[in-house]
């Protein structure tokens, strides 16, 4: 009885732990992002500096082979189509290692993008750095800058909304909450949720 009640509470500790973001490392809100060059799906290099008229970034990390990402795809690209002419781009990032996730290789993310149809950079962290230096310890695991005159500042860390299984359901809405804060000039209610998500892969 003891070995079961013991067993019970590792289950719910491994449960609880897919739905939460524990790492204190990488940015916090109100850091200076730095910048990246990442590859494309496309063959081209991606940094934040190709952006010279974005007003700030989506920065996602996702990636092909979770559920919980997977869960997001259609609310990813939604995000991008409402706020890229707005001035606030989607850059997706898969930081998982190839070797661990061989699912969410090159070929493999070239391949979801088409599917899909990403209408958004999907780059891959190769040599997973820049994934640490934000922080990130889930896919999806958001990032939300805004450019100023000191760099792209980290305004909005974790989440995309309140509910990753059905979109219909959905409360929160802490990305576009972030967003529109930023565009309406005031300050964001919420600056961070609890990424949900799977581990990155190393």
């Amino acid at each position: 009885m003891k070995l079961l009640k013991v067993g019970i509470v590792l289950l719910a500790i491994l449960a609880f732990s897919a739905f939460t973001s524990l790492d204190n490392s990488g940015y916090k809100v109100g850091d200076i992002a730095s910048d990246f060059n990442l590859e494309n799906v496309n063959g081209e290099m991606v940094s934040l500096t190709n952006y010279s008229e974005a007003k700030g970034f989506i920065v996602i990390f996702t990636c092909n082979t979770c559920p919980y990402a997977i869960a997001y795809e259609d609310r990813i690209i939604a995000l991008n189509n409402k706020y890229e002419s707005k001035g606030f781009p989607v850059i997706a990032i898969m930081p998982n290692s190839t070797t661990a996730s061989p699912g969410d290789n090159m070929e493999a993310m070239k391949a979801r993008a088409k599917a899909k149809g990403f209408n958004f950079p999907y780059l891959i962290d190769k040599d997973q750095k820049v994934y640490p230096e934000y922080g990130a310890s889930r896919t999806p695991h958001v990032y939300v800058l805004q450019k100023t005159k000191k760099g792209n500042q980290v305004k909005y860390i974790g989440a995309i909304d309140d509910n990753y299984q059905h979109p219909e359901s959905v409360n929160q809405k802490y990305v576009e909450n972030a967003v529109d804060a930023l565009l309406e000039g005031k300050p964001i209610k919420e600056e961070h949720t609890r990424a949900i998500g799977c581990t990155i892969k190393v």
